[in-house]
């Protein structure tokens, strides 16, 4: 079995050495609760609400940042992944800002992924990642990363599970939209419905809070490889939470959902023009 852990709690925007204890003190509560893996939030370092591209570059990390490595060997045998405001370097032309998420393990980076789909004022700030994103071998078994919008498009999901991913770790930012009384977030649906079809796990960990005028869902969640949720969920107010399940990755190699049927095997990609 693999613990796996969303430590969701309300990054403050602008304030790089409050978010860096924050990130610290989340990753020393992980661990004292013997978690194998825990997702944290997008962009945990920097805060999200940025009032332009020059506030975002003022808390920007680049990956080699000893902060990053701070982190990894703070963390112990627990693996990590956290959302951090990443300031590319000159073979990026000069040091663009991408919204990114690191995968510390063994005391080290072990892996950084650029989120590849912006989200609306995104653009205005960060260039998109160009590269698929990683499956990395951590706890016993293959993680897959994505950020937030990410999972709003199948095809990269499906990419991950084709790549033999696990588990799709999601550091994520909710904005907080209107829903029918009794209905889940529309991105946890999406999440659970990423899950399913792919018959992968996910650890969707989200914030909480306002951060100027945006409120936010604080919906973090582990779903099965059914597309069950088994930890979290939406909950309205309250602090910061450690949102914990202990599932069994080797589930999600299982592709078969009847005696004749695989979700992978069962694809006609030939038939599925643009795909």
């Amino acid at each position: 079995m693999t613990r796996i852990a969303c430590a969701e709690f309300a990054p403050v925007v602008g304030d790089l050495d409050g978010n860096r204890a924050r990130v610290l003190d989340w990753i020393e509560r992980a661990r004292t609760s013997g978690v194998d893996i825990a997702v944290l939030p997008e962009l945990a370092s920097s805060g999200y609400v940025f009032a332009d591209a020059a506030e975002a570059r003022a808390v920007a990390m680049r990956a080699d940042d000893p902060v990053l490595a701070s982190w990894a060997r703070a963390a112990g045998d627990t693996a990590v992944v956290v959302g951090f405001c990443e300031l590319g370097d000159d073979r990026d032309g000069g040091g663009a800002l991408y919204n990114s998420a690191a995968v510390l393990d063994g005391g080290v980076v072990r892996a950084v992924y650029r989120k590849t789909h912006l989200w609306d004022a995104e653009k205005l700030v960060f260039r998109p990642g160009s590269c698929p994103p990683p499956v990395v071998s951590v706890a016993g078994c293959r993680i897959g990363l994505a950020i937030c919008y990410d999972l709003e498009f199948p095809e990269l999901v499906r990419s991950l599970a084709l790549r033999g991913a696990e588990v799709i770790t999601a550091p994520v930012n909710w904005p907080l939209v209107a829903r029918p009384e009794g209905e889940r977030p529309p991105e946890v649906v999406q999440a659970m419905a990423a899950a399913r079809t792919n018959r992968v796990f996910v650890a969707a960990c989200d914030r909480w809070g306002t951060e100027r005028g945006q409120r936010w869902t604080r919906g973090s969640v582990v779903i099965d490889e059914a597309g069950w949720i088994v930890a979290g969920g939406a909950v309205p107010g309250g602090p910061g939470r450690l949102v914990v399940a202990d599932i069994d990755p080797a589930r999600a190699r299982d592709k078969a959902v009847s005696e004749r049927n695989d979700v992978l095997l069962d694809r006609r990609p030939e038939l599925y023009p643009g795909w």
